[in-house]
């Protein structure tokens, strides 16, 4: 299944490798690359099976970038064959992706265990089937648990429709709160070819900084070398993040520019941060979704650096 989008070159693109050479990562980062395959490896055929939620990524018709997820019963993720992922879920009307995903797009997804710590990237091209999507996979790779918060899924309430809470260019004072003690964000990016992927970033609460009511800023922590999302912000500064309500499943959709800051000085006062993304807010979506599990409190990554009081 293609659908006329064609696949992305193999190997790193122009934006990563100007990534990992400002940073100093292209040995390391070479050396990684092998484990980014074409196609789904066996072992991810139950853990797959066994997730309640699917983040995604990708640019709408107007060139914006959007995180979203979807939710399901252990099952909606099913892998037909190597090359094809099966989800049993769309995105509600109201969701920012809710469009783009009724047509061929490419996509990024990633699946992530919370209670185990366990996540997989799936890039490729989706297109709808039925009451769900197809994804026919480009890349496929497994990513290490640092900084994920361990989290524990209770039962999805009965099937309520999703709803819009609010839209605008900015964010309320709620939605502020809400940023600000985060522990988790998804962000997606996409190449300057096109290619879409999505990425999780956590940290102690605290870790996001609300600059203004229109612009973000987190540190960029220790990782794999590949800078993948590093890669596309380079190339391509449109992105989208979500932060998630993991008690309401109230979802924040913002949609926006990313820069790189690789100023030394610029990381030198937080805690654990190699750099700093800032990032500029063009649109805000919040949706409600009383179909979403409400999760246990976090559990804290050993991993997460402390953060600094930057107050002011």
């Amino acid at each position: 299944m293609t659908d006329g989008l064609p696949p992305p070159a193999a190997g790193y693109h122009g934006g990563e490798l100007s990534a990992q050479e400002r940073a100093g990562f292209r040995p390391s980062a070479a050396r990684m690359l092998p484990m980014v395959a074409p196609a789904l490896p066996r072992g991810a055929v139950g853990f797959l099976a066994a997730q309640r939620v699917l983040f995604v990524g990708a640019a709408d018709t107007e060139g914006r970038v959007w995180a979203s997820v979807l939710h399901g019963d252990p099952g909606f993720l099913r892998v037909r064959d190597p090359g094809t992922l099966e989800i049993a879920a769309l995105p509600a009307a109201v969701d920012p992706l809710a469009v783009t995903l009724r047509s061929p797009a490419r996509t990024g997804t990633l699946a992530i265990d919370f209670r185990a710590r366990r996540r997989f990237r799936m890039n490729g091209r989706t297109a709808p089937a039925g009451h769900g999507l197809l994804l026919a996979v480009d890349q496929a790779y497994g990513n290490c648990p640092r900084y994920i918060q361990s989290r524990t899924p209770g039962e999805a309430p009965p099937g309520a429709p999703a709803r819009l809470l609010s839209a605008g260019d900015a964010l309320d004072e709620g939605q502020r709160r809400l940023v600000a003690t985060a522990d988790t964000f998804l962000v997606a990016s996409v190449s300057a070819d096109g290619d879409a992927d999505v990425s999780h970033r956590g940290g102690n609460p605290g870790f996001v900084r609300v600059e203004a009511p229109d612009r973000l800023s987190w540190p960029d922590y220790d990782g794999n070398t590949m800078l993948m999302t590093l890669g596309n912000l380079t190339a391509h500064p449109a992105a989208g993040l979500l932060f998630v309500d993991w008690r309401s499943g109230t979802a924040l959709h913002l949609t926006g520019t990313a820069t790189v800051d690789w100023d030394p000085e610029a990381a030198a006062g937080v805690p654990g941060a190699q750099r700093i993304v800032r990032f500029a807010i063009a649109r805000v979506v919040q949706v409600d979704h009383p179909e979403a599990p409400s999760w246990s409190p976090p559990h804290f990554s050993r991993f997460n650096p402390p953060v600094a009081d930057r107050a002011g």
